[in-house]
């Protein structure tokens, strides 16, 4: 099962943010492709929120199963989280594209085409750190489902 992670603005090369993503995504040996998406400075509010939902749209291949990070979303425990993708795969789903959207959030069009809405708390994050948090939480799903002692309940 490929992992899209789409999001919208570009990391430098050399961020702190952009080595901790690269380091979990090769420790993890998963599938994981990741797509920065221009941002639409130009525009605010809710233009700015569609533009962006819109060009994260076009970051998934069909047949995705789509997944936005949402402070609304539901908060699953790591086991659940690895649980949910162990499904997925199960199930024979080809590919799973998880959209991190601007400042402003998602567009109310995209959070409904959502196939799961996932927050990691109460607490906001900046967007880049979110790239890191996700990265990090294949990579412990990842040991999760090897039985590694990385994960500790």
């Amino acid at each position: 099962m490929q992992i899209i992670i789409a999001a919208i603005g570009k990391l430098k090369k050399n961020a702190p943010e952009a080595v901790l993503i690269d380091d979990y995504i090769k420790k993890s040996r998963l599938p994981i492709v990741v797509k920065e998406l221009e941002e639409k400075k130009s525009l605010s509010g809710e233009a700015l929120k569609t533009a962006e939902s819109k060009l994260l749209c076009q970051a998934i291949p069909p047949g995705a199963k789509i997944v936005v990070l949402d402070e609304g979303g539901q908060t699953p425990t790591s086991r659940a989280f690895a649980a949910l993708l162990q499904n997925w795969r199960e199930e024979g789903v080809s590919c799973v594209a998880f959209l991190i959207g601007g400042a402003d959030g998602h567009a109310d069009f995209l959070k409904q085409k959502a196939d799961y809405k996932l927050s990691f708390g109460r607490m906001t994050l900046p967007h880049f750190l979110a790239r890191v948090v996700l990265a990090e939480q294949f990579y412990r799903a990842k040991t999760i489902w090897d039985n590694h002692p990385y994960h500790r309940d």
